[in-house]
């Protein structure tokens, strides 16, 4: 595994296991429990995942059971929208789902939408991060405009930004963006959520060939190679294994060249552009 140190001196995992869309607690805390096994150390959870409390258990089974420390983990947690109105708000969220995850800190907080008072709601997890209850914050979904406002205005530099980065949505002039204020990249639904025919794409499938990779896993060592830290989701342990298994081989600049054509240049996922779509994440409890 290779890390990225951020902004606060705190050092990040380049790829953890994401939970988004396992709502279910008991499959949550099995697959929460099978990915530490597996070796991940970044656990990527969220308020509005409805699953923080399955993955505090898992958590706290897998250091009972020795297969980590709590110092050797990373967990982070999201606070959403409807939690973003006030500096208090989303400070009393942080409290809130550190009582769920059971844990004294996090080591991540992020603001979840560029939504709602973002700036009132960041001050609230900047007042958690001054007093301990996290180990760095920063915000996911913020486009190159919203973030060179909000970095431009903050006391805090986000330490992460995590938006949507996979071979089909590159996004190379925002992770320019994010690097020249020092945040890191991350990417969220790094396998395009398997859209495009990721998993057998002729050409990722033959570049894999060489190192004896598979498609996806080509598609994963490219965004890592380009400084860019990841979080796929799997339920499945094999997949969970071959995820991870990225960090012995690398690809040539021919390769990340052609990894990076096939960028479509938009979202094909969610547009955070269509008003309709900003409705209902305010909506969403």
């Amino acid at each position: 595994m290779e890390f990225i140190t951020l902004n606060t001196g705190a050092k990040m995992p380049l790829e953890g296991f994401g939970v988004f869309q396992i709502p279910d607690a008991a499959e949550c805390e099995k697959v929460t429990y099978e990915a530490i096994k597996t070796g991940y150390r970044l656990i990527d959870t969220a308020t509005a995942y409805f699953n923080e409390e399955a993955v505090g258990k898992a958590v706290g089974r897998a250091i009972a059971d020795g297969l980590t420390t709590r110092e050797e983990l990373f967990i982070t947690t999201k606070v959403w929208v409807s939690d973003m109105g006030t500096e208090e708000a989303a400070y009393e969220a942080v409290k809130a789902s550190l009582q769920r995850l059971h844990l004294d800190y996090a080591d991540l907080i992020l603001l979840h939408q560029p939504m709602s008072d973002y700036f009132a709601a960041y001050r609230g997890i900047t007042k958690a991060y001054k007093e301990g209850l996290t180990k760095a914050i920063g915000v996911a979904n913020f486009y190159p405009a919203i973030l060179a406002n909000f970095c431009e205005t903050v006391e805090v530099i986000p330490a992460v930004n995590q938006v949507e980065l996979h071979p089909f949505f590159v996004q190379q002039a925002a992770v320019d963006n994010m690097k020249a204020y020092g945040v890191v990249p991350q990417a969220w639904g790094p396998l395009a959520e398997g859209k495009h025919g990721i998993f057998t794409d002729p050409e990722l499938t033959a570049i894999g060939e060489k190192y004896g990779k598979t498609a996806a896993q080509v598609a994963l060592r490219w965004n890592a190679q380009r400084g860019v830290s990841i979080i796929p989701k799997s339920v499945h342990v094999e997949r969970m294994e071959q995820n991870i298994d990225i960090w012995d081989f690398t690809l040539t600049e021919e390769e990340m060249q052609k990894v990076a054509a096939k960028d479509l240049g938009h979202s094909e996922i969610v547009n955070h552009d269509d008003p309709a779509f900003v409705k209902f994440i305010h909506n969403y409890h």
